[in-house]
């Protein structure tokens, strides 16, 4: 990039994680000191992407950045607590998100054409057609493998094994041949109480 596009990248990044800084939740960074959660989940999308696909776009690192941008605003329960209500908060966020980006891309000085590819992917929009959106969906997969899944497995205890084997298949399916070849050569840390559970899903 020219010093220009690095500026501008610098502060669009910058942006996103101030945005992100002002998430009154706390998760423990690998210094173990607090962060607020969101932005502690997008710098561990930068990581991962990073790993993945050093080589990867501008666009494409904006959108990591930007995949949960102030998640909390919108929270669960302002939805039904049912199925429906669970797609509707689904659709409602990739919308928020994909707007926020873009809003924040626009005051750090990107051109329409650069946010409209950004917020496609946020948006979550073209999977398994648009390369930036599967590339995001791998990278938000792995993420979740490697730093949330043992935490939302000990929320959900009452889960059958059955019920286990359905999530990691459905998180599978949505990850490419390329990310699926990442995760079992040993790229990722996997959570090690689930490894038996991961390798027989993976596996059937």
């Amino acid at each position: 990039m020219t010093t220009a596009a690095t500026e501008r990248y610098a502060r669009a990044i910058a942006l996103f994680d101030a945005a992100n800084a002002e998430d009154p939740r706390m998760d423990q960074g690998p210094d173990g000191k607090d962060v607020p959660y969101e932005l502690l989940y997008a710098q561990r999308m930068t990581d991962m992407i990073d790993r993945f696909a050093p080589n990867a776009s501008e666009a494409a690192r904006l959108a990591v950045r930007a995949q949960h941008i102030q998640r909390w605003k919108t929270p669960r329960d302002s939805y039904p607590m049912d199925r429906t209500g669970y797609l509707q908060w689904r659709t409602g966020l990739y919308k928020f998100h994909a707007e926020t980006a873009g809003r924040l891309m626009k005051e750090a000085g990107y051109d329409d054409a650069t946010i409209d590819q950004v917020k496609m992917a946020v948006g979550k929009k073209g999977l398994k057609v648009n390369p930036d959106t599967q590339l995001l969906e791998d990278i938000a997969d792995l993420v979740f493998i490697e730093h949330y899944m043992l935490g939302f497995a000990g929320k959900k205890a009452e889960y059958s094994e059955e019920k286990w084997l359905d999530i990691i298949r459905k998180t599978w399916q949505k990850m490419s041949p390329p990310a699926h070849e990442f995760a079992l050569a040993g790229k990722i840390k996997l959570p090690e109480p689930l490894v038996p559970l991961i390798v027989k899903a993976v596996s059937a």
